[in-house]
């Protein structure tokens, strides 16, 4: 049994085409999930810390270290204080007010630090004891599930967007780590998938942007392909093909058009901008795919940038001396290096109210509550002409107002991408499309048909089904024997 994945930056889904029909796989009571997962790890109690001799060892270690390091300093410090007094007298009283003051520490207080230290570290080899060894995983939750437990529990491993890091540079363990929960995720989508298809499914056809997000150029896409690849065979695949996601667009397309037409796609999901120009619809049994480009931008610049610009003040961005980088970090939920860094950091010498504000956004689960919250607004404002929401959890009161105007800002950055995109691609392209097919959670948002427009005034443009158009093409053509990594342009 052969199924088509999609996997994405904001949702996963997955079908397969049984006996000529399609069939997609339900989770829970949707057709696809937030591609999120929880693992509710079990936290070391710090009570149970018991100074067992090897401990004690390195305590002994880290004050022998402590007294070294000392020493040293009270050394440097006397040379200093020795060569400002050999300055002549009008310059010795300037030259003494630089020299650094030495505070001798007692023995007590280099044990009693020491002992946090080791203490410390050993709640962090506990943590990652438990990671390594899978603790929990049968219990893994994904989705809103998974957002939900977070925040309900305040502690746990949640991991939001995988496929947003697939393509940068990993340090350390940070590789197996990725590795560990995209194999968690596909094994989950495959179990659920042979549980409703009633057949043990071990092949897929995964989607795959044109350009994955990279901090390495090519080098990303290449080792993105190369974890999803182990990621599906830990899964418990056998074979695994990959297919770009607007080509796979274009193979849903395909069956619903009765003649040929040359149809420019356009996938704009969370994470990626994707086009494919193909030949579409007739009596072929497949599209023909005459080029396709794509930029590593999505719907998360536009939530990172509606929060950034109209929630982010609230929190002192613009206010404050606080770092502009530090709401970038609280903004970006799926940069698990970008949130450590913001949970890590202390907002205590913040004025009033600011600081006590970014102290509870540090809390485990309120990052990501407002990172959904911003992500409705945006959906909601397609609609609406305003919306409102609370921050209870940050402080009694506290609410956020957001308006058409205000998401067209945080949108302008995103639209110039999309506008240099297509206009690449229009630069590159044999032949002018007769449609422009728009697919992806992005298409729904009012202002991509008026980029569309401006870039191709001639064209009819066609609005598919923005959640699941690449999963249902990824879908046909499993059925079909199709998928390969295809380079684009």
């Amino acid at each position: 049994m052969r199924i088509g994945i999609d996997f994405g930056t904001s949702y996963s889904a997955a079908g397969a085409v049984i006996d000529g029909n399609l069939q997609l796989i339900r989770f829970g009571d949707d057709r696809q999930f937030r591609t999120t997962v929880f693992f509710p790890l079990r936290m070391p109690d710090v009570t149970q810390f018991e100074l067992t001799p090897e401990l004690d060892d390195q305590v002994r270690a880290l004050v022998a270290g402590a007294k070294r390091d000392q020493t040293q300093e009270q050394a440097r410090v006397q040379r200093l204080r020795e060569e400002a007094m050999k300055r002549p007298a009008h310059l010795r009283a300037e030259a003494l007010a630089l020299v650094p003051t030495a505070r001798r520490q007692s023995d007590h207080e280099m044990h009693r630090a020491a002992v946090v230290a080791v203490r410390r570290q050993w709640a962090t080899d506990e943590i990652r004891k438990a990671m390594d060894s899978g603790a929990d995983v049968q219990n893994a939750l994904y989705g809103d599930d998974a957002v939900k437990a977070y925040m309900a529990s305040g502690s746990g491993h949640l991991v939001v967007s995988p496929k947003s890091m697939l393509g940068y540079k990993l340090e350390g363990n940070a590789r197996e780590a990725l590795l560990r929960i995209a194999t968690q995720l596909l094994r989950h989508i495959r179990t659920t998938a042979s549980a409703q298809l009633g057949a043990d499914v071990r092949a897929a056809v995964m989607g795959r942007p044109v350009r994955f997000r990279s901090s390495m150029k090519e080098a990303g896409g290449v080792q993105a392909l190369e974890i999803l690849t182990d990621a599906a065979y830990a899964a418990g695949f056998d074979s695994v093909d990959f297919l770009e996601e607007p080509a796979a667009a274009a193979y849903g397309y395909h069956r619903a058009v009765a003649m040929p037409r040359r149809t420019l796609i356009l996938d704009i999901g969370g994470g990626t901008t994707d086009i494919a120009l193909a030949n579409v619809g007739g009596p072929g049994a497949a599209p023909v795919i005459d080029g396709s480009w794509g930029d590593p931008v999505g719907g998360t610049d536009v939530d990172i940038e509606l929060s950034m610009r109209g929630v982010m003040a609230l929190f002192g961005k613009g206010v404050t001396p606080t770092a502009v980088h530090r709401y970038y970090e609280a903004s970006t939920v799926h940069d698990l290096e970008r949130q450590s860094r913001f949970q890590h950091a202390s907002f205590k010498h913040v004025e009033a109210p600011y600081g006590e504000r970014l102290e509870q956004l540090k809390l485990p689960g309120h990052t990501v509550r407002l990172n959904r919250a911003v992500e409705r607004a945006k959906i909601g404002l397609s609609d609406e002409d305003q919306i409102e929401f609370e921050l209870d959890y940050i402080e009694d009161g506290l609410r956020v107002r957001l308006d058409k105007e205000r998401l067209h800002d945080a949108a302008s950055p995103f639209l110039r991408h999309l506008g240099d995109l297509m206009r690449r691609a229009r630069a590159e392209l044999p032949y002018q499309p007769e449609v422009v097919y728009l697919t992806g959670g992005m298409s729904r948002s009012p202002y991509v048909p008026l980029a569309v427009r401006e870039v191709f005034p001639g064209a009819e443009i066609v609005s598919g089904d923005a959640s699941l158009g690449v999963v249902t093409g990824l879908a046909h053509a499993a059925a079909a024997g199709q998928g390969e990594a295809v380079m684009g342009t």
